[in-house]
């Protein structure tokens, strides 16, 4: 397999300079090989879709990417507080342009794993439900062509990967997301990720793939 184009576990004293906030949050911190982030309140990423609101500031630690093929993976453990919080990964060339995949927290009911696809300024949303015994969750972002495939797992030093999208964008800056999320009614800030990578999460790896018919 190719070398990782970046591959960021945390445990340095910083992190690799490739990597920069876009809107950063009111805390992120390297703990013993974890990147804990601390959200600030009423951030999300959204677009006009059903809830009629549009939203672009949730905290992204990103890379640029022109080299093609990539795969992009991450392991999250949310420690949320309000409903909503949400942590994971994301793709994005822009405001009206990106691809997000998380877990979401839901206080009265499972958790939810997702993603949302935005194109022409519209975002859609596909979910489904997940227990909260789950714990830390591995996500992964694949790129073939102008295509992204997005993979969930139980997080493991093995994981079994099942897809959880199939979905079309354009082109892109890469990284992990975190955000304190609302449609509606802001919330309080203060929610925090931490774990084995991005804004909470074990290890970010970001591996350039060759592109295969």
């Amino acid at each position: 397999m190719t070398p990782p184009a970046i591959d960021e576990d945390f445990s340095g004293p910083a992190m690799d300079g490739r990597l920069r906030w876009w809107n950063p949050p009111a805390g992120a911190d390297l703990r013993r090989s974890r990147l804990v982030v601390a959200t600030r309140g009423g951030t999300d990423f959204w677009q006009r879709t059903h809830y009629g609101f549009r939203a672009d500031n949730g905290h992204c630690l990103l890379s640029e990417w022109r080299a093609g093929d990539f795969v992009l993976s991450t392991r999250v453990r949310p420690h949320p507080v309000h409903q909503y919080d949400q942590a994971g990964l994301i793709v994005r060339f822009s405001a009206d342009c990106w691809l997000k995949t998380s877990v979401e927290y839901e206080p009265k009911g499972p958790n939810r794993l997702g993603a949302v696809v935005t194109n022409a300024g519209w975002s859609d949303w596909s979910t489904q439900d997940v227990p909260r015994s789950l714990g830390a969750v591995s996500l992964r972002v694949r790129r073939q062509g102008a295509d992204y495939v997005v993979d969930y797992a139980a997080a493991s030093r093995a994981p079994a990967w099942s897809q959880l999208r199939l979905a079309h964008l354009g082109e892109v800056r890469v990284g992990s997301r975190s955000a304190a999320s609302t449609p509606a009614v802001p919330r309080a800030a203060g929610s925090r990720r931490s774990s084995s990578t991005f804004g909470c999460s074990q290890r970010v790896g970001l591996v350039d793939e060759p592109h295969r018919a």
